[in-house]
């Protein structure tokens, strides 16, 4: 395994860096291609959230991988690689596993035990298979990912502190009230009609806000936010909550009304600037109370300059990050640690088993060659032997082969899963002579069965 992570996120960058660096989601998939047609890389995928960019990939030369990943996310990223470099961690190996795994958890993320961040591996692993860059380790990687995450989740009270980057946001414009009580009677203003946004008109919702309008580039979507908040079991079914979608330019008269205001897009500039908020607030005729607002995008959805805007409340990626590096842990953390360690080892067991089995088929399939090779020159020897009795020296020359190798094959196996087991392959072709043109040969076919897999998987 060589697996290799070059990333930056809330943690080692400040929040105008991490803005400047993002993604857009049409450039995931042209990074992914550049990454695997760079020398050094096999497989890629790459992680992109609010407030983390990381690729992943499988590369064969650890310092040019680092060097080719880090100028592929300065490219696509739109950032200076100067700039970025300062702020950019790395993780080879298992350090790299336990990063994600770590990641999968909520560990990592601004907002301790969160689980949103389970959705996203799920949709970087997509993303990756749709572009066919996921080979088998960063199949296996990003799928068990999702499996260690869900299991931290489900063994540990770690989503007693786990909340969503939405409801802690709300919490921050709360001013550390209960978030039903502020919420309640409220007039909101969803902006986007994704995943995240889709969640902040839910928890709304859910509040108690009287009034919801949500506002996208794509009006249907919006449309159809709407509908699943009020239809019969929706979350805004059993209320007297008022929903309806806008087009984008309503945004600027939606803002006289509104309370609150949510906004997370996928949009490479600002949406709500300074001058609309600050007129907003001026218009509202015989009203002195404020408005909250709350950016989840990366980049950002508001201008940071509402900070200054009397009147206005702005809680944004940056306050976030403020704030959450005063919020306690959960006593569960050190659990989810545990599982994390463990669940990193059997990774890597299995991923160094999984390295000799190409060597293992390699050196059945040069036995059974020769199995074949003998029984053909005893058949030019004795070619009166009758079919009965040529089938049983066939039968218990084959069994002798497979009890002489069972032993050795299976221990094997059980010495390269553990640590420094990764020489056992190198040893056994180097003892039985075998072709590395063969055992690449299986390698090769092991990797494009796995692809169909995924793409059978995904289709």
């Amino acid at each position: 395994m060589s697996l290799l992570v070059v990333g930056l996120s809330h943690r080692s960058a400040p929040v105008s860096v991490l803005e400047r660096a993002a993604l857009a989601p049409e450039a995931r998939g042209k990074l992914l291609q550049d990454a695997v047609s760079a020398e050094p890389a096999t497989e890629s995928a790459v992680l992109s959230t609010c407030n983390r960019i990381e690729l992943y990939a499988d590369v064969d030369k650890f310092h040019a991988g680092v060097a080719e990943l880090s100028t592929l996310l300065a490219r696509h990223g739109g950032a200076a690689l100067e700039e970025l470099t300062p702020y950019l961690y790395v993780h080879y190996e298992d350090r790299a596993v336990h990063h994600l795994f770590s990641v999968a958890c909520g560990l990592d993320s601004m907002v301790i035990g969160e689980g949103q961040i389970l959705g996203q591996i799920k949709d970087a692993l997509a993303v990756a298979q749709e572009q066919h860059t996921a080979g088998r380790l960063l199949n296996d990687l990003f799928q068990q990912a999702l499996r260690v995450g869900k299991r931290a989740h489900s063994e540990t009270g770690i989503d007693k502190a786990g909340q969503s980057l939405v409801t802690f946001g709300l919490e921050q414009l709360a001013g550390g009230a209960d978030v039903a009580k502020w919420a309640e009677g409220k007039r909101a203003l969803v902006i986007g009609a994704g995943s995240m946004s889709s969640l902040a008109a839910t928890t709304l919702v859910r509040a108690g806000v009287a009034e919801l309008a949500v506002a996208n580039r794509t009006v249907e979507r919006a449309e159809r936010l709407v509908q699943i908040l009020t239809e019969p079991g929706g979350p805004g079914a059993a209320s007297r909550l008022t929903a309806r979608a806008v087009p984008m330019d309503a945004v600027a008269a939606e803002l006289a009304d509104a309370d609150v205001v949510v906004s997370c897009t996928g949009a490479a500039g600002l949406v709500l600037g300074a001058d609309a908020v600050a007129a907003a607030l001026a218009g509202r005729k015989g009203r002195t109370d404020g408005l909250a607002l709350l950016d989840l995008a990366m980049p950002r959805d508001i201008d940071a300059a509402v900070h200054r805007i009397e009147g206005a409340h702005l809680v944004d990626i940056e306050t976030l990050a403020d704030a959450s590096a005063d919020a306690p842990m959960a006593a569960d953390v050190d659990k989810v640690r545990g599982i994390v360690s463990d669940e990193v080892a059997a990774f890597g067991a299995a991923q160094r088993a999984a390295h000799i089995t190409p060597t293992v088929v390699a050196l059945r399939t040069m036995a059974a060659d020769v199995v074949a090779g003998e029984i053909a020159r005893l058949d030019g020897r004795l070619p009166d032997l009758d079919d009965k009795q040529r089938a049983e020296i066939t039968q218990t020359v084959r069994r002798v082969v497979d009890k002489l190798l069972h032993a050795p094959t299976v221990r094997v196996k059980q010495l390269a899963s553990e640590p420094g087991g990764a020489g056992y392959a190198d040893a056994l072709r180097e003892l039985f002579d075998l072709d590395p043109q063969t055992v690449a040969a299986v390698s090769r076919a092991d990797t494009r069965a796995d692809r169909h897999d995924a793409r059978e998987r995904t289709s």
